[in-house]
């Protein structure tokens, strides 16, 4: 498993990358906010974000940018004022995990192997979009710890749409993808359904394309 580490105290950084690479993990490490911004988008595990940065980017702008571009790695804030505050705003924006500092390397190694744990034992099962958690097997939709409610089309609209990001599709391509092939009525029933999914769910960025349909950014 792949993990980026984000933490501007050099001397620390480089004890936590090998006690990480020692349990197996590809461990890279990132000294300030910067140049860890530019590998946002890269395919990994986990991030460690300390929230504290020196320079411009701080790990709250990290995991903010991590969740714009619907990234599915966990991440687990660490901060040197333990303070309520941190740890609130922490897991608000969807941090798995919050380690106030000082900190023992082994009990990090403890908080990265449980957060690892839950989120791949059923990382087929989960998709996340925004603050969404979207558990595919038993069809529920949670934002922290409250539930949305969907019904069967609205959830079934959901998923076509999450499984197509930034497709443009016709009405005509969602009744047949939503309702089936059988379904002759009008495809206003698009519009309406649409128009409640978003009421419920109003942090999804779906597009209007005037003339042609929608498409879910």
């Amino acid at each position: 498993m792949r993990i980026y580490y984000v933490e501007d105290e050099k001397d620390l950084a480089e004890i936590i990358r090998k006690y990480l690479n020692r349990e197996g993990y590809e461990t890279t490490v990132f000294n300030d906010g910067e140049s860890a911004m530019e590998h946002i988008k890269d395919t990994v595990d986990l991030w460690i974000l300390d929230i504290m940065l020196t320079g411009e980017v701080s790990g709250y702008d990290l995991i903010k940018a991590l969740k714009e571009n619907h990234s599915s790695a966990a991440v687990i804030f660490t901060s040197a004022r333990d303070q309520d505050l941190d740890k609130i705003m922490g897991l608000e924006l969807g941090s798995d995990d919050y380690l106030a500092k000082p900190y023992s390397p082994r009990e990090l190694i403890l908080r990265v192997k449980a957060v690892l744990r839950r989120t791949s034992t059923n990382e087929k099962d989960l998709m996340t979009y925004g603050p969404y958690e979207i558990n595919l097997t038993k069809r529920e939709i949670r934002v922290g710890q409250e539930m949305i409610d969907l019904t069967n089309k609205e959830f079934e609209l959901l998923l076509f749409f999450m499984k197509n990001i930034n497709t443009a599709f016709q009405r005509e391509d969602i009744l047949e993808h939503v309702w089936g092939k059988t379904y002759y009525g009008s495809d206003r029933v698009v519009d309406d359904l649409l128009r409640r999914l978003r009421h419920k769910m109003p942090e999804l960025k779906i597009e209007t394309i005037y003339g042609y349909g929608y498409r879910l950014l």
